[in-house]
């Protein structure tokens, strides 16, 4: 493990989910820790929009740089396992990916599971997504320059809504950006199966987090991307992955079957990291992964 960051895990608490309510607490108290970049560059407006038809409105939290690099805006979604999280939590990491990619982002604050499982977050997702295409022009950007994007579980959400948008023909979405994405519910890869006590999150964390969000639901690619049989048609794709995490292979999978499928895809799997260790700002690793994610971002938008 990276050095910088194994100092580090004396400190990091397990991330369990079998007790929703308290794991949302404690995910609240780490993310606020966390200090947001500057924001003087930016406007942040916090907004409802309407949900899919039947459905509440969603939460949403705009960020416009005031000099934007690009004409593009970006879908984000969080992680916290389907489980944890919101637009508030998010904020440290959202303010920071519009600062460095120069590109407005629309935070998502979809349901969350068990109170709400699949599809809850999808149809939330996928209505923030419409939603933002058919305001282009109010928000100042161009409408074929939208992409989605998240971490973790919410790297999964972005890759279903990728999926789904292309079976129904929904908006154009230029580029998915998939940061250490849940894809699979099987834990059948050698980095599921094996990794039992790996930092923050583990194999038995991926597991409750599967139960909470599928419910009694059957699995489907929209539930889990992995599952998916063709992938072809999907918007370009980043996947980025870290070594000591039980998503880790498979992500590199998912990366190699877009590749196949003729998607123009950018890999990166990043040595000595463990999941979510990006929130460790003071490590070298940390800041490199940070400020790769705002220029894979800035360069998909931009030209």
């Amino acid at each position: 493990m990276d050095p910088e960051l194994e100092a580090f895990l004396p400190f990091f608490p397990d991330a369990g989910l079998d007790d929703p309510a308290a794991a949302r607490e404690k995910f609240a108290g780490l993310a606020t820790a966390v200090p947001p970049p500057d924001d003087a560059d930016l406007t942040v407006e916090d907004r409802a929009v309407p949900g899919a038809p039947g459905d509440p409105d969603v939460p949403i939290r705009i960020y416009r740089p005031r000099q934007a690099a690009t004409r593009g805006a970006v879908v984000w979604l969080h992680g916290g396992g389907y489980v944890m999280g919101d637009v508030r939590t998010e904020h440290p990491w959202a303010t920071r990916l519009a600062v460095a990619s120069g590109t407005l982002l629309v935070s998502v604050g979809y349901r969350l599971a068990p109170e709400h499982p699949f599809p809850a977050a999808l149809d939330d997702a996928c209505a923030v997504l419409r939603w933002t295409a058919r305001h282009a022009a109010e928000l100042g950007v161009d409408p074929d320059r939208i992409a989605v994007g998240g971490h973790s579980a919410g790297g999964g959400l972005a890759a279903a809504t990728t999926l789904r948008t292309r079976d129904e023909n929904g908006p154009a979405i230029r580029f998915q950006l998939l940061n250490q994405p849940q894809l699979d519910d099987r834990q059948e890869s050698w980095s599921q199966r094996n990794f039992t006590d790996t930092p923050w999150v583990n194999r038995g964390t991926v597991a409750a987090s599967w139960r909470h969000y599928l419910g009694s639901a059957p699995a489907t690619p929209y539930a889990a991307p992995a599952r998916a049989t063709d992938l072809s048609g999907l918007p370009p794709a980043y996947v980025a992955t870290a070594e000591f995490c039980p998503n880790r292979d498979e992500d590199l999978d998912y990366a190699l079957r877009l590749l196949r499928a003729g998607v123009s895809v950018e890999v990166h799997q990043w040595p000595g990291t463990f999941h979510g260790s990006q929130a460790i700002l003071s490590a070298d690793i940390s800041q490199r992964q940070n400020a790769e994610l705002g220029a894979v971002l800035r360069r998909a938008l931009s030209g």
